[in-house]
């Protein structure tokens, strides 16, 4: 009897060990590591911020960054990335619409509302008839570029065009202006050649666009259906670590290292 008391009492205490055992373990975990994709330039200045914030939350972000606005979403597709935060809604859609992916939103960012700007007028109602206008060639861009020209009343587009209308979709044009269509980081060098030109506000800034001087009119941040998103595969959109990836961005640092590292052209887009 007493014999099986000790034993009784050894495996009791084998098992309060390996309990502790397991919780210290537990607590000192390694951290779970997500390779998250970004775009060069200023995002590399407030990603480390996120990186940060999410390191509290037991993760390890491993930024990769690319240059090709391409490249982020087939790496994604590809399971070469956790995530991907570089682009808006409509350019999601239209790469998986076009490469068949299954890549889904899961957080806003930020938007940088697109702008026509001109260094010959001074006001959107100085433009003359016949005016010619620059916009991106890149079917998501050019849409958002002819939405901006239509709410400004230079145009008017047909109503099923939805966010990628083309200058085919234009049914009114009672200004004559000549639609220019250009890759996104030409318009912006083209400037000084137009009467005005819609340029997004990443090549604006790379191109040395002045844009406090040289912006009369830009996009609202209201109801802007391009918001950009962290985006992730949509069979890991409801894994713990989505919601905590999402949560390390919309901090209020995150919001400070935005204004600092975009110098106020981005707007958070978060409550």
């Amino acid at each position: 009897m007493v014999s099986s008391f000790l034993s009784r009492r050894f495996l009791l205490a084998g098992g309060v060990a390996f309990a502790s055992a397991l919780a210290v373990q537990t607590a000192h975990a390694a951290p779970q590591v997500l390779r998250v994709g970004i775009m060069a330039g200023e995002d590399e200045d407030v990603w480390p911020v996120v990186a940060a914030n999410a390191a509290k939350e037991g993760l390890e972000l491993r930024l990769i960054t690319f240059s090709d606005y391409n490249a982020p979403n087939e790496a994604l597709a590809e399971h070469e990335l956790d995530a991907n935060a570089f682009q808006h809604g409509p350019f999601l859609d239209a790469q998986n619409k076009a490469k068949g992916y299954g890549i889904v939103p899961v957080g806003h960012t930020y938007v940088a509302p697109i702008g026509l700007y001109s260094t010959r007028w001074k006001s959107v109602a100085d433009l003359p008839d016949n005016a010619v206008i620059g916009v991106p060639n890149d079917p998501t861009n050019e849409g958002r570029a002819l939405l901006l020209l239509q709410k400004l009343g230079l145009i008017k587009l047909a109503a099923d065009a939805g966010n990628t209308p083309t200058a085919l979709d234009i049914t009114e044009n009672p200004h004559n202006i000549s639609i220019r269509e250009l890759d996104a980081g030409v318009v912006g060098r083209a400037l000084t050649d137009l009467d005005g030109a819609v340029i997004n506000t990443d090549w604006a800034k790379k191109v040395g666009v002045d844009i406090e001087k040289t912006r009369i009119a830009q996009e609202t941040a209201d109801n802007n259906p391009y918001i950009c998103i962290i985006a992730v595969n949509e069979a890991d959109k409801s894994a713990p670590w989505v919601s905590k990836l999402v949560g390390a961005y919309q901090q209020p640092n995150v919001r400070q290292a935005l204004s600092k590292a975009f110098h106020g052209a981005v707007l958070p887009s978060w409550p």
